[in-house]
């Protein structure tokens, strides 16, 4: 098996819950030295550190990535950190619009662009987002999921942009869209939803995904239907 991992620095947003939480731990297992960050609750035990970070503030990010780069270059990041609010049309308040994207595309965006540089300086990095189902084309949508659902859209063609920028820098990037994973965001949002795939699960899945060379598949977005 690869143990590329084995020894770098990596970056995981989201990691006090979801699928960040069991990212961070399977990182952890795999030997890297995981940076997890998180608005609220406690990173995993095996996290060497956690910094409360909401990553809609360019501000924390640049804190989040200085605290890393104080064990090393980070070379891995996972986009992990996300909201989801149920609103129908008529109910989505501007305000309401504009937490979901700065949270899950701006919030993306900003974690992959302040990563950019040390990757690029330290002859490259794996990059990881995390977008939905629900971002993928001709895929069943359901009601009260409009600005999550068009967030998500943005996370995929942010992804394939940063693999097209960081090719030249052996920078990858790709992006993986799981249906409906068992979590607390999903249960407090759609709790009519079967989840068909545990966050443990992701989280061994984009381990693997990591611990793998990602040139060839980087840019793209691999959907997630269930594994049940």
């Amino acid at each position: 098996m690869s143990n590329w991992l084995n020894g770098r620095v990596a970056v995981v947003t989201g990691a006090s819950r979801g699928i960040g939480e069991a990212t961070a731990i399977e990182l952890a297992k795999a030997g890297a030295r995981v940076v997890g960050a998180a608005r609220t609750g406690d990173g995993p035990d095996n996290a060497e550190c956690f910094v409360r970070c909401d990553v809609s503030q360019a501000d924390q990010v640049e804190d989040l990535f200085a605290r890393a780069e104080a064990l090393g270059p980070p070379t891995v990041l996972v986009c992990a950190a996300g909201i989801l609010e149920k609103a129908s049309l008529e109910d989505t308040t501007p305000e309401l619009w504009q937490r979901a994207l700065d949270v899950n595309l701006t919030g993306t965006f900003l974690s992959c662009r302040r990563a950019f540089a040390p990757m690029r300086e330290a002859g490259g990095g794996r990059i990881v987002t995390i977008s939905s189902l629900s971002g993928v084309y001709a895929t069943e949508k359901f009601p009260g999921l409009l600005a999550y659902n068009v967030s998500k859209y943005g996370v995929v063609g942010l992804t394939e942009m940063i693999a097209v920028e960081g090719r030249s820098h052996d920078i990858s990037a790709i992006c993986i869209s799981p249906g409906a994973v068992d979590t607390q965001m999903l249960r407090a949002a759609a709790p009519q939803l079967n989840a068909g795939l545990s966050a443990e699960d992701a989280g061994r899945l984009i381990v693997a995904l990591l611990d793998e060379a990602l040139a060839p598949l980087s840019g793209a977005n691999i959907p997630i239907f269930s594994n049940r």
